[in-house]
């Protein structure tokens, strides 16, 4: 582990050494402060070039909503394009004027579960005035998972207030979670920047496992909450499958808190870490009695939110019983988030796969 500093300065000691044949690729590294984009990527999550740390800006209240600001160097990312014949990612690099890449977090204070399905927009200003405003992207990284982020320029080192502007989720809320977070809101933290504390953030090349299946470790930090799905989710279990390196984990509750029918819920995670992958189309045929059984239900899942079972796509199924029913599973959506690398060329395309 080390430093940019102490990273961008040993890249300078080996293009003096006059290495052969690296002097291009060592001039786009120091210019852009990243590693070359992993050659042949798998169509599949991939361990990335490299891991960068974080600071903790500071959090707040929000309405009910805590929230979280956090920032690194200013890297690269990949948002979502919606081609003629299909969804792809297109990536945005570093732009000259970039200072960091600033995220921010958001979280139910009182059981810890993120809320995936805001909107939110970052205002900095500095003695007053305003310095950038972006209404950022929701992304998903391997080692901060859900968050929203973008890179933004400064005015230097110094003192900034940080404004974060949350929306209402669009999200059917159950049980603690019911009635609450229904009007947008507002928090504001102070920011001291300095470029010296950016760049001794560590920074850890991952030069023998770049590339490989895979995904480095979420990382953990006091006062940020993961999105990430409970190990064994409550209810009864209906099976799980992967499809485009999405993991779908399927449970039946009956519960007061969902309502008078059985609730089928599906789990949309990371093949790695558990991580929730939010902002999908979903659909499902729920059928009872095997192979040719009776229909249930024919239509799409609703994204949810439960502080027990998370974040999820659900719907109530009359008469729905786990040990006598099969969900037929159709992405037809890929997340609309953006991506940090190692996910970018994973959930892109799915085949249909049934759970039971």
């Amino acid at each position: 582990m080390t430093s940019r500093r102490r990273f961008l300065a040993a890249s300078g000691t080996v293009a003096a050494a006059g290495l052969s044949g690296c002097l291009a690729e060592l001039g786009r590294l120091y210019t852009s402060n990243e590693p070359p984009v992993v050659s042949n990527r798998p169509d599949e999550v991939y361990v990335p070039t490299h891991t960068e740390g974080m600071r903790m800006v500071g959090s707040a209240d929000a309405g009910d909503l805590r929230v979280g600001v956090f920032y690194s160097y200013p890297h690269r990312f990949w948002v979502m394009s919606d081609e003629s014949d299909g969804f792809d990612t297109s990536k945005l690099s570093v732009g000259a004027g970039d200072d960091v890449h600033l995220m921010a977090a958001v979280w139910d204070a009182e059981t810890g579960v993120v809320v995936p399905d805001t909107g939110l927009s970052l205002e900095i200003a500095r003695d007053g005035d305003l310095v950038s405003e972006e209404v950022v992207y929701a992304m998903l990284s391997q080692r901060m998972g859900f968050h929203y982020g973008s890179n933004f320029g400064l005015d230097g080192d110094g003192s900034y207030e940080v404004t974060v502007d949350v929306g209402a989720p669009s999200l059917r809320l159950f049980g603690d979670l019911a009635g609450r977070f229904e009007s947008p809101a507002t928090a504001t933290l102070d920011f001291e920047y300095s470029s010296r504390d950016r760049d001794d953030i560590p920074y850890t090349m991952l030069d023998d496992q770049q590339g490989d299946p895979g995904a480095v470790k979420p990382m953990e930090m006091d006062g940020l909450p993961l999105g990430c799905a409970p190990e064994t989710l409550p209810g009864t279990a209906l099976g799980e499958a992967t499809t485009g390196s999405l993991r779908l984990v399927g449970t039946v509750l009956d519960a007061d808190r969902f309502g008078d029918d059985p609730y089928l819920a599906v789990s949309p995670q990371t093949p790695y870490n558990r991580l929730l992958v939010p902002r999908l189309g979903l659909t499902a045929t729920v059928a009872s009695g095997g192979s040719g059984g009776a229909t249930r239900f024919d239509g799409r899942l609703e994204p949810g939110l439960d502080a027990d079972l998370g974040f999820h796509y659900g719907a109530s199924v009359p008469g729905l019983a786990a040990d006598d029913a099969t969900a037929d599973l159709t992405v037809d959506v890929p997340p609309q988030v953006a991506r940090h690398e190692g996910y970018e060329t994973a959930f892109l395309e799915f085949d249909p796969v049934r759970l039971g």
